[in-house]
């Protein structure tokens, strides 16, 4: 894999238990490889290293990313606690002025979705949507982040977000708010993935 020269870490969640799908959803097939796997790639297309926190089958998932030299992969114990354990354990990796967070079943956010983010960076938070839908990725200045966590009780990552300057984008782009969370979701993306393989062809 090639290195960006965007010196910025990317935490990918993907430690869940895919409840909702019936079926583990990061490993499910999508254009030449996976929906996690293609994930990473879109963020590694503008971010120099993704830290991806593993938990359910976490054996599988190391196999497969460990020998990626800008991935880090880290085991969450607590995985089954929620999606903020894992995000917090994604955090204490971080070693970039900045850090993107997406979740690994949005296969579709493109670099350039990250690179409009990082062009808007402030010091507090950057959603790529609104105030009502703030959409994936999410843009965290790291020390503004580190002295909210310590001033605020963490319940949750947005309620400590919220505490500090936030922005919002307004992006118009509906890859923003597409997570891969039930068979119908999937499908869907599936058939549109066709749909275009047929005008290209």
């Amino acid at each position: 894999m090639k290195n960006s020269v965007n010196n910025i870490d990317c935490i990918i969640p993907a430690a869940g238990l895919s409840s909702r799908m019936g079926c583990w959803k990061l490993m499910l097939p999508y254009k030449s490889s996976t929906i996690l796997e293609q994930s990473i790639r879109n963020a590694l297309s503008f971010c120099s290293r993704v830290i991806l926190v593993v938990g359910h089958r976490e054996e599988e998932l190391i196999h497969q990313y460990s020998h990626w030299d800008n991935v880090s992969v880290v085991r969450n114990e607590n995985y089954r606690s929620g999606m903020f354990s894992s995000i917090q354990m994604g955090i204490h990796e971080v070693n970039t002025e900045y850090f993107f967070i997406c979740h690994g079943d949005m296969p579709c956010v493109s670099g350039l979705i990250y690179q409009s983010l990082y062009h808007h960076r402030v010091n507090g938070t950057i959603f790529p949507g609104n105030k009502l839908r703030t959409g994936h990725p999410v843009l965290i200045h790291k020390a503004t982040f580190d002295h909210l966590y310590r001033m605020n009780e963490a319940k949750s990552m947005k309620s400590i977000l919220q505490q500090g300057q936030v922005d919002y984008l307004h992006l118009t782009d509906p890859c923003i708010y597409l997570d891969i969370d039930t068979p119908e979701a999937y499908e869907a993306l599936v058939n549109t993935e066709s749909a275009l393989n047929s005008l290209s062809s």
